[in-house]
């Protein structure tokens, strides 16, 4: 099958490689999947997105007038496909439900100790030869209580990671994890989850009903100084209202792998442009807040995972056999 990859990366196309082993023609383009890009996928089958492709009706259209029957997310979420003109439209999308959640969660801890131990700014100090410890003092995790919204697998490792530094951990999840629960994760409303936790932990993904989860009336029920942490999807923070948050101490810690508007701005190098998003530049003028480029996926491990599913994705189809696939319905 002929499949144009878009928004791929050299190492994309080395585990795609690797684990293609020449069963389909991957076309790979560097260009994301947006209006002006999709004649890329003429004479394609197939194409495969990652998290910050454009798949809204316009694109999809386009596709579908290409003659492109399958969209092969290598990524678990899913909230930038239009899902009601995929369907009408007959192309059938798949995706990588889960890849490492180890990843995610050991990323989610190292944002944790960075802001709490000051990492960032004591490194710097050493490399400029000051060994002084004056703004640098942090906090025991051990006792601290951590709210975890979301414990499917990366929330359920993240919470066994907390359980095991001896932290108090409190989860809101609609569908409980009775094994979580005889383990001491104790599941609360997300009224009673705001005010108990002294970090929270965001592991969800993004629907129309939690869209700015965090936002202004949330953030006044948390604890005074709270460290919020979000690897999931940007969407689930109203960041101007964390910024209003940070400026008044409430928010005392704020660490993000992910951002509302990072379309634009992750997985380029852009150091030789001015920044135009004044919001994300407000944002790095806090020593308290730790932004990474959406790297928490990024390891060999989850790579490889990424590419294997998504390959076996599009056998799955070339096939006809739908239920070897992960189709999002």
């Amino acid at each position: 099958m002929k499949v144009a990859v878009f928004s791929c990366k050299p190492y994309d196309k080395a585990f795609l490689d690797q684990a293609n082993q020449g069963r389909h023609e991957l076309i790979f383009h560097e260009a994301a999947l947006k209006p002006n890009s999709a004649l890329l996928a003429q004479d394609c089958t197939a194409v495969c997105c990652f998290v910050n492709d454009q798949l809204d009706a316009k694109v999809l259209k386009a596709l579908a007038e290409q003659g492109v029957k399958l969209v092969a997310l290598r990524c678990a979420g899913y909230n930038q496909v239009d899902l009601e003109t995929a369907r009408a439209l007959g192309i059938t999308l798949v995706r990588v439900p889960e890849y490492s959640p180890h990843a995610i969660a050991e990323h989610t801890l190292a944002l944790i100790l960075m802001l709490n131990r000051q990492l960032h700014r004591s490194h710097y100090r050493v490399r400029e030869n000051d060994y002084s410890l004056n703004g640098l003092l942090g906090f025991d995790l051990n006792g601290k209580t951590v709210g975890i919204i979301g414990t499917g697998k990366i929330g359920r490792t993240f919470a066994h990671i907390m359980l095991g530094l001896g932290c108090r951990v409190v989860a809101y999840d609609p569908f409980p994890d009775a094994a979580l629960r005889t383990e001491g994760v104790e599941y609360v409303a997300l009224e009673e989850l705001w005010p108990q936790s002294d970090i929270i932990s965001l592991h969800c993904p993004l629907t129309t009903d939690n869209y700015h989860l965090i936002n202004a009336d949330t953030l006044i029920q948390m604890k005074p100084g709270v460290m919020l942490i979000n690897t999931g999807r940007g969407g689930l923070i109203d960041t101007k209202a964390v910024i209003t948050g940070l400026k008044s101490s409430q928010v005392g810690y704020l660490g993000l792998d992910v951002y509302e508007e990072e379309g634009d701005l992750f997985f380029e190098d852009h150091s030789s442009q001015l920044l135009q998003d004044d919001v994300f530049a407000r944002l790095l003028t806090f020593p308290n807040v730790i932004i990474t480029g959406h790297q928490a996926f990024f390891t060999r491990e989850a790579l490889t995972a990424i590419a294997e599913t998504t390959l076996n994705n599009i056998d799955g189809f070339e096939r006809g056999d739908l239920t070897q696939v992960h189709q999002i319905e």
